[in-house]
């Protein structure tokens, strides 16, 4: 057992039909450029609809770490629209007031409650997603940390269409500290990449509160069995790695793969 030495702030453990809507509306939306001209443009779904332009894009949903949508989301956000011409749409969590937060390491059952949140936002925003003129109907699911086990959860079965791909960034996809069970939903015949730093500090046994000696810090056991996958192991990287060339390019080439299925 571990000693729980972190904290747990805010009181909103659950979702409502108006918090929800708050983190769709105010979502990051990277829209790639219109021409060689022109730089990508960072939005919103709410602001989207203002700009009436005639255009349709493949999607991908992203969901940021515990962080929030920070400046490494929006470069990475910025470089997927330019370089491959999706759409990056990162739903906003932090528009909940009061929501639950916390600095770890806390109880299971506090982490499964921000989990369930994460995950209704992902839910709520593929629903929202199919609503909007600017989508083409083809997307991928990606997460980063916190964002990373929503993302690995995400299940498409009740959905008009299935994702392409999923990308898990920085959550190894693994029993510790962080979950009460890794609750991964990873088909076998899914492209899926997972991108971990060899010496993560929160999913690797470089974290003294892991809680899983027997964790490799990367998703093995969940994509032993998936030929699809793709597996990137950076040494020495930092937790936020989204904008290294690695990652970058492993992202491109899942995508990419995705735009042909």
């Amino acid at each position: 057992m571990i000693e729980l030495t972190g904290k747990v702030f805010g009181s909103v453990r659950e979702h409502t039909e108006k918090t929800l809507a708050a983190v769709w509306e105010n979502a990051l939306l990277a829209v790639p450029a219109k021409d060689d001209a022109t730089e990508p443009v960072q939005t919103t779904p709410a602001l989207m609809r203002t700009l009436c332009e005639n255009r349709r894009f493949p999607v991908l949903l992203f969901a940021h770490g515990s962080s929030g949508i920070n400046e490494a989301i929006r470069q990475f956000s910025l470089y997927i629209a330019q370089k491959i011409g999706w759409a990056v749409v990162v739903p906003d969590s932090m528009q909940t007031a009061d929501r639950l937060t916390y600095s770890s390491p806390v109880a299971k059952c506090d982490y499964e409650a921000v989990h369930a949140m994460r995950s209704a936002e992902l839910a709520y925003s593929a629903q929202r997603l199919f609503e909007q003129p600017w989508f083409s109907g083809v997307y991928a699911v990606a997460g980063t940390s916190e964002g990373g086990v929503a993302a690995a959860r995400f299940d498409s079965a009740k959905l008009a269409i299935r994702e392409k791909a999923k990308l898990i960034f920085s959550w190894s996809c693994e029993e510790n500290y962080h979950v009460e069970a890794p609750g991964n939903v990873l088909p076998r015949d899914l492209p899926v990449l997972n991108v971990m730093s060899m010496t993560d500090k929160f999913f690797s046994r470089a974290n003294a509160y892991l809680d899983n000696d027997a964790a490799m810090g990367y998703a093995r056991e969940a994509l032993q069995n998936n030929p699809n996958a793709s597996i990137v192991l950076i040494p020495q990287a930092a937790h936020t790695l989204l904008n290294l060339p690695q990652t970058r390019a492993a992202a491109l080439e899942i995508l990419e793969r995705a735009s042909l299925l």
